[in-house]
């Protein structure tokens, strides 16, 4: 793993990549409200041992459930600033995120993302990520009219029965909204929470997985088989 930092206007930020190899498949990774990219190894070394260039900035930690607008739309735009230094012109790129992470994709991926009745979040559309992993993504922010209606790209979404966060029924619900588009892959653990998937969890909380070891090493699996197939 490699440690690079970027300028946004008069402040920096951390990239971390992974398996970082000319004209190897690029997946970005969106991280959740902690920030921390590290948090998900499993999943980040399994990327980059299938081959792939992993591309995980750093973001300051989230302080409340529900973000600011301006949270979102600096995530969005460092999330393609990543993609700008790192990748060759032309390439696309996939996307992979846990929670916050996965909704920012989505509306990288061209969703309109609201935080309310005439609170439109203002995210440019990035045109390289042509597939998306969705880790216990959040999907109020999309409920608006024909929110998902730009997105047109194949979607893996995968949630945890036990997640009191982001539970099942908005996954669920992502596919359905999405039936006209592309078909969304929805995937349930049974007994999985919100940060099972998370090698290492915000403290105080307890994981509902009794071989949560297992669990991570199976879902990277699958998710590496899906943005490289």
């Amino acid at each position: 793993m490699l440690m690079e930092t970027l300028q946004d206007g008069a402040e920096s930020f951390k990239v971390s990549l992974y398996g970082a190899a000319t004209n190897s498949p690029v997946v970005l990774f969106a991280v959740g409200a902690g920030g921390q990219p590290e948090r998900h190894a499993t999943l980040l070394d399994a990327l980059a041992e299938s081959g792939c260039m992993v591309v995980a900035p750093h973001f300051e930690r989230l302080a409340s459930p529900v973000p600011r607008e301006e949270e979102l739309t600096l995530r969005a735009r460092r999330l393609s600033f990543a993609l700008d230094a790192f990748v060759r012109p032309g390439a696309t790129a996939m996307g992979v995120g846990h929670s916050i992470g996965a909704a920012t994709l989505v509306a990288l991926a061209g969703a309109q993302m609201w935080l309310g009745p005439g609170r439109r979040v203002n995210i440019t559309q990035d045109s390289r990520l042509t597939r998306l992993a969705l880790l216990a993504p959040p999907t109020g922010f999309f409920q608006a009219p024909g929110a998902l209606d730009a997105v047109r790209v194949p979607v893996l979404a995968w949630v945890g029965s036990a997640d009191n966060i982001t539970p099942p029924a908005q996954t669920e619900w992502l596919a359905h909204a999405m039936r006209d588009c592309h078909t969304v892959d929805v995937r349930v653990t049974e007994g999985a929470g919100h940060f099972s998937f998370m090698d290492i969890p915000p403290p105080q909380t307890t994981e509902p997985l009794q071989n949560k070891q297992a669990f991570l090493q199976a879902y990277s699996s699958e998710v590496c088989r899906f943005v490289v197939g």
